[in-house]
């Protein structure tokens, strides 16, 4: 697993999928609430002059020099829900970014979010 330290060292570094095609640029990391680990980055893509922000899971990302490699394809990371470069997750849209790919989601036991911003 990618160390939460080290992963921030790659914010503006390029992320790219399995076949190793740039998706966009890693702009923050998403931890999971329950275990402190990384569990989401959110990935800037689009125009220069119409940003947005997508989420892609973490697991199974590797990294190299100045990129973050993650093991989905593009058309699945750009069609994924996304928040404008200046806007948060909204809690009760936190589910969709998980089914999205296919993933559990768990809110935590009194319906925390399961995902935080680090």
């Amino acid at each position: 697993m990618i160390e939460v330290g080290d992963i921030r060292e790659w914010r503006t570094h390029d992320v790219v999928d399995a076949g190793g095609h740039k998706v966009g640029t890693l702009e923050a990391i998403y931890v999971d609430t329950s275990t402190d680990e990384p569990a989401m980055a959110t990935v800037q893509i689009g125009l220069p002059t119409r940003h947005r922000l997508v989420f892609v899971p973490l697991d199974g990302a590797s990294v190299g020099p100045g990129y973050v490699k993650v093991v989905y394809d593009k058309p699945l990371i750009k069609d994924c829900p996304a928040i404008g470069t200046d806007d948060i997750l909204p809690a009760e849209d936190e589910e969709a970014i998980f089914r999205h790919y296919g993933l559990t989601y768990q809110p935590g036991a009194a319906g925390e979010r399961q995902l935080a911003r680090r």
